[in-house]
């Protein structure tokens, strides 16, 4: 039983099977390509979201410290509503080196440092801070 459509010429059409090859071909680099750009968008937009919410979360915590009595380092997470970040708060003493006019402040401002992580600190974020001792 022969499946090819015969012309009035006599010759079989339809594809051969180079043919067929090449287009599947074609289409592997075509959807390999489209799937490594999709992958792309999706590391870039996961980075994206880190680097918009990071910032406004540390700002947040830090105006939650500033506005207590004493500055203490610690750490946490910022609660159900931002699932994987965490915060690291370190304090130390300022020191300007070798600045005249700024080591008249040695002693007088405490440098707070807030890092904010994520992803199992794949991604992190750090803001700094001075405050003035409390007497």
């Amino acid at each position: 039983m022969n499946l090819s459509k015969r012309t009035f010429s006599g010759k079989a059409t339809g594809f051969t099977l180079l043919e067929v090859m090449i287009a599947v071909a074609i289409l592997a680099i075509s959807l390999t390509s489209l799937f490594g750009s999709q992958s792309k968008s999706v590391a870039l937009a996961t980075e994206t979201r880190f680097n918009t919410q990071a910032p406004l979360l540390a700002q947040m915590r830090l105006t939650e410290i500033l506005s207590e009595d004493e500055s203490i380092a610690g750490e946490g997470d910022f609660g159900e509503n931002f699932p994987g970040f965490q915060w690291t708060l370190s304090v130390e003493d300022a020191t300007f080196g070798e600045s005249e006019i700024l080591q008249q402040l040695d002693g007088e401002l405490q440098h707070l440092t807030l890092t904010v992580s994520w992803g199992d600190g794949v991604y992190s974020y750090r803001l700094d801070s001075f405050q003035a001792k409390n007497p």
